[in-house]
């Protein structure tokens, strides 16, 4: 079954509690941005203008904020965006987290020179518009990276990742019902995102697969 190239809901962020208990939650793993942090920043140049889309509590756009890069974070939560800033005060880091949305950002085209999008694509729900948006705010020859769930994971392989998280037996619980009921159903195939990025204009792309998710690479 093909995706469409707009969804039948409305992209909404998590707010409230739920915002909370993911940022409390995914707290535990911040060895996982410090390192994914490290590995962006090897790829940038000096003064290097990045833009983290839905950054969510922060922890990765922090990371990078630590090891010299000028980076904003646009999430549609109003939660995480406090969220957010709170935690870069809390670091003694500069990241402008603000309040917008993938599919109709705000910034002049070719703001940046690296775009992060993790764990949040699936979610919106103009996912093309999203990508078109992407490709604008870079400038030319930019580059883009999104890692997200696939659709076609095995339920043994999301068991095992959530094992991995080393989380209590009740935010396991929960975790594993998210990716069986919702995740799982918004997320997409390879062949699915090769088709949404052929129409959004990317000059190359490549897409590699691990057991659960995926990582996208885009050049403008």
């Amino acid at each position: 079954m093909a995706h469409a190239s707009v969804k039948g809901y409305k992209g909404l962020g998590m707010e409230g509690f739920l915002a909370r208990w993911y940022a409390a939650t995914t707290r535990k793993n911040l060895s996982f941005y410090q390192t994914l942090a490290r590995r962006v920043a090897d790829e940038l140049h000096p003064g290097a203008k990045v833009l983290e889309v839905a950054p969510g509590p922060g922890y990765f756009a922090i990371a990078l904020a630590k090891l010299g890069a000028d980076v904003t974070g646009l999430d549609i939560s109003h939660t995480f965006v406090e969220i957010g800033r709170r935690n870069a005060a809390e670091a003694n880091v500069k990241v402008g987290f603000q309040h917008g949305n993938a599919s109709n950002m705000l910034f002049p085209e070719g703001s940046f020179d690296f775009l992060f999008c993790s764990a949040a694509f699936k979610n919106f729900s103009e996912p093309v518009r999203a990508l078109q948006e992407m490709r604008r705010v870079l400038r030319p020859g930019g580059k883009a990276m999104i890692v997200d769930l696939r659709r076609d994971a095995a339920r043994e392989a999301i068991n095992q990742h959530v094992d991995s998280m080393k989380l209590s037996r009740t935010s396991a619980l929960f975790t594993r019902l998210a990716f069986r009921f919702t995740l799982l159903k918004r997320a997409y195939t390879k062949s699915e995102f090769e088709r949404m990025i052929a129409q959004a204009g990317f000059r190359s792309f490549e897409i590699r697969e691990d057991l659960i998710g995926m990582e996208i690479s885009l050049e403008r």
